[in-house]
């Protein structure tokens, strides 16, 4: 152990000090701890002035005024390590759970809507903003910062937009469309002009553009256009029109019965196509702008959208589940005629997904009502038969 002079103490200041430390009371808790670690370390006979750069190195990473910065940080926002510490907490735990959320989704494992949930609103509201925060302070240029900003406003956004989009809630679309928007025509503009003028980053920011550009026409890519989706809207609603069509004709061309069978039968066939017809109708007023014939287009609407327009929904829903159970007590009697299957139709579903679609729906009221005229068939074509063998 050696006793540090003076002169070695004037020359490790000074170089502190030339080094970017401006402030007193940091150089001299540097000076401090510097001439303790060469005190400790010096044998009699080292040499000082080659031992005092390894020193030196160990008090940062890149060069020594970082220590000033965290230390202005620090003394501007006390609460800057703990955001520092929650950012990294918050951002760690998002990624887990949506990685957990995706590979639960891909199973069909329940729980995996919450966690995405979770993990992307988590992200979009406490990760990403606290990045935001913690860079723009550690930022000098305005420039800089804004950049930062109008960047992590876009991911921000993006990150929404699919949360939204997955859970079919509204305003995916807006926000979808805005974010690559600013990354396009705001954030990519000035990142290129500030950044090809330093020849240092020249090739970094045109590189960083190249990759926005790829990004959204990949992210543009996946999107269904205004007129693609009027064009799918069409060939569903006209697939349930003809449908529809089919079922009136098949009634008008035999000569739809209801006064053949037992009279709970009756009354059970007529109360199921009385329910059926009336949610249907409900359906066509709230998802169409009441257009008929080849212009009506049935809007991609959910149940879930519908059911907030037609509360009574769910009663109804009920109702008809409970009718067709007992219709389907009723045909087991008979062996020609066959139960009206609604596994995993609009009336099986309790609870509606928010991926149930009010065409799904109309699709499926559709069939109950044609699979009571087909028992009506049955019916028809038995007492047809029984008529003929008599005569």
């Amino acid at each position: 152990m050696v006793r540090i002079s003076e002169q070695q103490i004037d020359f490790i200041l000074n170089d502190i000090s030339a080094r970017g430390v401006m402030l007193e009371s940091l150089q001299l808790h540097l000076l401090d701890h510097i001439c303790c670690i060469l005190e400790q370390e010096l044998q009699e006979g080292d040499d000082f002035y080659q031992h005092y750069p390894t020193v030196i190195a160990r008090f940062y990473e890149h060069q020594l005024s970082e220590i000033e910065e965290e230390t202005n940080l620090l003394l501007n926002n006390k609460y800057y390590y703990f955001m520092k510490k929650l950012m990294i907490m918050s951002g760690a735990f998002s990624a887990a759970v949506v990685s957990l959320g995706i590979f639960f989704k891909y199973l069909h494992w329940p729980g995996a809507s919450i966690m995405l949930t979770v993990g992307i609103g988590l992200s979009s509201l406490v990760f990403l903003p606290l990045l935001v925060t913690l860079k723009i302070k550690e930022q000098q240029k305005a420039k800089d910062k804004l950049l930062i900003f109008i960047g992590s406003l876009s991911a921000i956004m993006l990150s929404l937009a699919i949360l939204f989009k997955v859970m079919h809630w509204p305003g995916a679309n807006i926000m979808g469309v805005l974010a690559p928007a600013l990354l396009l025509l705001v954030f990519m503009p000035i990142n290129y002009i500030t950044g090809v003028r330093q020849p240092e980053n020249r090739i970094n920011t045109m590189v960083t553009s190249m990759l926005i550009i790829i990004g959204c026409a990949l992210f543009f890519s996946l999107t269904i256009t205004p007129q693609n989706f009027k064009r799918i809207a069409l060939r569903n609603t006209n697939t349930y029109l003809r449908s529809q069509q089919i079922l009136q004709h098949q009634e008008a061309l035999l000569a739809y019965d209801t006064a053949q069978g037992s009279p709970e039968l009756q009354a059970l066939t007529a109360d199921i196509k009385k329910h059926c017809e009336s949610l249907k109708q409900e359906m066509l007023l709230i998802t169409t702008d009441n257009t008929q014939g080849p212009n009506m287009v049935i809007e991609d609407c959910t149940i879930h959208d519908f059911q907030s327009n037609y509360p009574a929904y769910p009663q109804v829903v009920d109702t008809l589940a409970r009718l067709i159970s007992k219709y389907n007590n009723e045909v087991a009697k008979s062996p020609q005629m066959h139960p009206i299957a609604i596994k995993y139709s609009v009336v099986d579903i309790a609870e509606p997904k928010p991926l149930d679609k009010v065409l799904n729906a109309l699709n499926d009221l559709t069939q109950i009502e044609m699979q009571l005229l087909q028992n009506q068939l049955v019916k028809q074509h038995n007492t047809a038969t029984a008529f003929t063998s008599n005569q």
